[in-house]
């Protein structure tokens, strides 16, 4: 394995928690932002990513739909990184089922 695989691999995990747990910030704070998404039970709750993600009675002002597309980037960056590792481990893989 390469030294710029290696450090890919051993960074990796780190930005994608650092990105999702963004995410799952930035909906919490959208649905404070929204009357309709407001936890009004006073128990804790998962946060509403179908809701935010969706853009259904999410806030229509513009500081949340802002928000939103930062949490909408944050997502897709955490897909794209998915995608990027899948293809560095079908490449670390493949030469040693060549040589098999």
């Amino acid at each position: 394995m390469t030294p710029l695989t290696e450090a890919f691999m051993t960074i990796w995990p780190a930005l994608m928690l650092v990105m999702f747990v963004g995410a799952i910030a930035l909906s919490y704070q959208i649905e404070k932002r929204s009357p309709d998404l407001v936890n009004r039970t006073g128990v804790p709750r998962m946060a509403m990513f179908f809701h935010t993600i969706t853009n259904m009675k999410v806030a229509r002002d513009g500081k949340t739909q802002s928000m939103r597309r930062v949490m909408l980037l944050l997502l897709a960056g955490v897909i794209v990184l998915f995608v990027v590792v899948a293809f560095v481990v079908s490449g670390i893989e493949q030469p040693m089922s060549d040589a098999a």
